[in-house]
């Protein structure tokens, strides 16, 4: 009896390490997501709570491997940073109940094509892979930066205060890597937005009100923002974030099997993906998020040793009970917007580096490589600092293309499509996705 105690102890204790390391990421894209679309505090709340939850859930059924779903690898799933600038130009252009339309049928969408993603995941070299991860930093740094000020709309945006608030924060998060180590360093983003806010609060920053007059248990809201509307741009926007989603989380599927020794077969991969398809449709009906699998809690894997899926079974359970405690989101939802930019700005820089360190593995001395990532790059930067270049198109259209992360990442499949359709047709009994790079998008 005391030896299962002891066993059960270890067992929460590993997932709840889990849960830490994913936690400032799992509640950034609420945060950044909600602050943009301008919610009350009472909706940011939810909106983090049911966040947290959904993760939980979506990290039980991936390790619930059977014959329909769930890959059964030690893998956490968050919502993912790639749908941060779409749900937001949604939001703003069509309203927030077209963001959970267009959720709802990419979570159907990925469901009923699960078992054709592992042969489409061929058609994604290297340098497709590692563009698009670019791309997608590149495309969230001004989000940040903005945030590092106050805030683009708020009334002190890059006042002194503001400043030494983000930059603290950044300079923190900086020193927690360079002068520690494991566990520690992993929550280097974590422990950085705490101890910015504890600052915040002695300059009068903080406002304690929303965790007061948050309530104590609640359940999750069928269509907590009003029922959601089916809009082609956002479905169509929403369908490539999907794409992008089962991109990265194939990179991670074969990452893990490779720490585990549990070889993948199209059949696992199905499942994983299958999984992943239902989160996101639980996502939309709840109001939450796309969700896919976070690359920093593989390095978790790596470092603790404990390969089994109880652990992240374990983790899956904290996450829906903390989903469950409005006054645990609420906590989230205090955090000064200075202090939210210092975190991400670390947070988004190392996406680029990610993308640029999978670049690196790619042979630079082929023409097609150059020019694949040199136009779409191109094109994605370009459609995130001049979204105006897009105005005269329908706006079913525009809505696609004025997204930067959609817009390059269309352009790098394209290209690729364009200069490796002969590749591509001799290699098609082979993955060409390399099992051992992971996409960190969600860590530092």
């Amino acid at each position: 009896m005391a030896q299962n105690k002891e066993k059960g102890l270890k067992i929460f204790s590993l997932g709840l390490q889990h849960v830490l390391a994913m936690y400032a990421g799992a509640i950034l894209v609420p945060l950044l997501v909600g602050r943009a679309l301008n919610l009350t505090t009472e909706q940011l709340a939810y909106l983090v709570a049911i966040d947290l939850l959904t993760c939980g859930i979506a990290t039980l059924l991936q390790a619930w491997k059977n014959k329909y779903l769930g890959i059964g690898l030690p893998v956490v799933l968050g919502s993912s940073f790639v749908a941060v600038t779409p749900m937001i130009s949604i939001g703003t252009n069509y309203g927030v109940t077209a963001i959970y339309g267009a959720i709802i049928v990419t979570g159907l969408f990925m469901i009923i094509c699960a078992p054709f993603f592992s042969k489409i995941t061929k058609l994604f070299p290297p340098v497709v892979i590692g563009t698009v991860v670019t791309i997608i930093g590149l495309s969230l740094i001004p989000s940040g930066i903005k945030n590092m000020g106050g805030g683009a709309t708020s009334e002190d945006f890059g006042s002194i205060e503001n400043l030494i608030l983000s930059f603290g924060v950044l300079l923190f998060i900086l020193l927690l890597n360079r002068f520690t180590k494991g566990f520690m360093q992993s929550l280097s983003v974590l422990i950085g937005i705490i101890a910015g806010t504890v600052a915040a609060a002695f300059l009068g920053k903080v406002n304690l009100s929303p965790v007061k007059e948050a309530s104590w248990f609640h359940f999750p809201e069928l269509f907590y923002f009003g029922t959601p509307s089916f809009e082609i741009g956002p479905i169509l926007t929403m369908l490539i974030v999907g794409l992008v989603i089962v991109i990265e989380s194939t990179g991670v599927f074969f990452a893990l099997s490779k720490i585990t020794e549990t070889p993948l077969s199209e059949k696992d991969l199905t499942r994983g993906y299958r999984a992943e398809g239902v989160a996101i449709t639980l996502g939309g009906l709840f109001n939450a998020f796309p969700y896919n699998t976070f690359a920093q809690n593989v390095g978790l894997v790596q470092l603790s040793k404990v390969k089994t899926v109880n652990v992240v079974v374990a983790a899956g359970g904290i996450l829906v009970f903390l989903g469950l405690i409005p006054k645990v989101a609420a906590f989230a939802t205090i955090i000064p917007t200075p202090i939210l930019g210092g975190a991400t700005v670390v947070m988004f820089g190392m996406v680029v580096a990610s993308g640029i360190r999978m670049l690196s593995k790619v042979d630079f001395t082929d023409q097609a490589n150059l020019l694949i990532m040199a136009c779409s790059i191109s094109i994605g930067l370009g459609a995130t600092a001049v979204p105006t270049l897009f105005d005269q198109l329908p706006s079913a259209l525009r809505i696609i293309v004025s997204d930067g992360i959609i817009t390059g990442s269309i352009a790098a499949i394209l290209l690729n499509l364009l200069f490796r359709v002969k590749t591509i047709k001799q290699n098609t009994n082979t993955s060409i996705l390399p099992t051992q790079e992971v996409s960190e998008t969600h860590t530092l």
